[in-house]
């Protein structure tokens, strides 16, 4: 190994991950279970109380999953038509819900036909809640009313018509009976209270609002329609404090963290915004397959479920902290054995003698020793470097072409080791930590094998799309260096001052120059 220096592998850091306290708490979720619906999943809600089961509402029918399992522990689909929602007891015992007939139904956790029905709206039910007395069901439709239902006597207490279009949203106050909020498609999100049998506070949003949800301390309110989720001091009359705009498309749901210092809000764009609730600023983001329609929480953040337009149900637990082992630990030799002769101090006649440490090479070190360049590409090409440490690629195709041998080690390959070669360029060459290194051997790849194109229709495919990828970022490029040009002469221009020099005559005759700045 004497003479040979193994090849520095350069650090490429991603640009803009920064790794946070969310990050890392966010990210602690194993791989998702996925789960297959009836139908599009509009809702997902969480009983409050042990083992903390969820009800998942999806077509005609009403499923209730316990927390790990993948298949429901209870079915309830004794519905006319679409169900659209389902909402827990704060006793986790009772189960209310509302379907496209106008039904709104009651049931038991342990039986499965309804205890009871409801009937006075005309059109679907969308939103169904329980007041903080736990006797009492609020619902909303669209037939353009909200009403109250007594759940002993089985009767409707209280009407509501004050919103012009379809009622889609709704929630109850946690700690005072009487007060409960809706949101409509009219644009409004108004808050009702039963001693006054009219709203006391009502908000324009400014869009269809499709969730509405109120902090447990009833102080402020969140809706959400649009692009947009707003918040709201009601303590204030419905005071705006701030309105965000993260999503590119409707925002469909809404749901609170266990400690309530965390807002998440789903949308048709196929992502979850997490939000801090003291700067709301998105502090992390999750990314899905489909559109989403509905989003829960399980207690202490514990499990995610998420509700697709596709009718997946997406489920994510979270990562068990790593028990201590509990074995007796083997006894180990006292602190005194290894300071044994550290002190030593050398006697004139003592010969010392120093071990050096052996230093193992990488295996494409090896092959770069001993000048076997394509062997050492053909390694950190495997699926398992590219992959989790494509730096590693990418240092050793710089180093050859240091060396000026990067045209030999990618001529003289067959149709499965080109692939390879063009799949991880294709991946990477866009990224603009890799893209220096990357373009180079991508003219390198195109001018040898320019030649022998036409003869795979699999590497063809692939050598044309690498063409264009070469030619697009060559323009990226040559964009932002304009770019960068013109900014230089603004700045330049705003900084400098120009100064002339002025002749003029003093009082005594002399000339005298001036300088003036422009």
């Amino acid at each position: 190994m004497a003479g040979y220096k193994p090849v520095a592998i350069q650090a490429y850091p991603i640009l803009g991950e920064k790794i946070t306290q969310d990050t890392l708490y966010w990210n602690n979720y194993k791989t998702p279970v996925q789960i297959k619906e009836f139908g599009a999943v509009s809702k997902v809600d969480f009983s409050p109380q042990p083992p903390y089961n969820y009800a998942v509402t999806a077509s005609s029918r009403i499923h209730i999953y316990g927390r790990y399992s993948q298949e429901p522990i209870k079915t309830f689909s004794r519905f006319k038509d679409t169900a659209y929602c389902a909402t827990f007891r704060q006793d986790g015992r009772l189960l209310v819900a509302g379907s496209e007939d106008g039904g709104v139904q009651l049931f038991d956790i342990s039986g499965r036909a309804p205890l009871r029905l409801f009937e006075g709206h005309t059109k679907a039910v969308h939103t169904v809640d329980f007041t903080a007395d736990k006797y009492h069901v609020v619902s909303g439709a669209d037939d353009y009313t909200v009403k109250l239902w007594d759940i002993p006597n089985s009767k409707e207490i209280l009407t509501f018509k004050e919103h012009s279009d379809y009622v889609r949203c709704g929630c109850a106050s946690k700690l005072n009976p009487d007060l409960f909020v809706t949101g409509s498609y009219d644009h409004t999100v108004k808050m009702f209270d039963t001693r006054t049998n009219k709203s006391v506070i009502s908000v324009e949003h400014g869009q269809p609002v499709e969730s509405v949800l109120l902090f447990p301390s009833g102080g402020l309110l969140v809706s959400a329609g649009g692009r947009y989720v707003k918040v709201w001091d009601m303590l204030k009359g419905g005071q705006l404090l701030v309105s965000l705009k993260n999503h590119h498309k409707t925002v469909t749901c809404l749901c609170l963290s266990s400690s309530g210092q965390r807002l998440l809000s789903g949308s048709l764009d196929r992502k979850v915004k997490v939000y801090s609730t003291t700067s709301y600023k998105v502090v992390h983001s999750f990314d899905y397959a489909a559109s989403i329609l509905s989003l829960g929480l399980a207690h202490e953040d514990e499990t995610i479920v998420i509700g697709m337009t596709n009718g997946i149900l997406s489920v994510k637990h979270r990562k068990s902290e790593a028990k201590k082992d509990s074995l007796p630990r083997r006894r180990r030799p006292a602190y005194r054995t290894f300071i044994k002769g550290k002190n030593y101090m050398k006697q004139r006649d003592d010969i010392l003698i120093n071990r050096p440490s052996k230093k193992h090479l990488e295996l494409y070190d090896r092959d770069l020793k001993n000048f076997r360049i394509s062997k050492a590409l053909d390694r950190v090409l495997e699926p398992s470097c590219t992959i989790k440490t494509p730096e590693i690629t990418v240092s050793i195709i710089k180093e050859l072409n240091r060396r000026g041998v990067l045209a030999n080690a990618l001529a003289g390959r067959d149709e499965k080791e080109i692939s390879r070669v063009l799949n991880f360029l294709i991946r990477n060459l866009s990224q603009p930590r890799f893209a220096s290194v990357l373009i180079n051997a991508a003219e390198i790849i195109i001018d040898i094998y320019q030649p022998v194109i036409g003869q795979s229709p699999v590497v063809d495919k692939k050598f044309l799309l690498l063409q264009g990828l070469v030619e697009k970022e060559i323009d990226y490029q040559r964009e932002l260096l304009e770019t960068l040009g013109m900014m230089d002469m603004l700045f330049a221009t705003m900084t400098r001052k120009e100064s002339t020099s002025v002749l003029q005559h003093t009082s005594d005759g002399f000339l005298e120059s001036k300088k003036i700045e422009s």
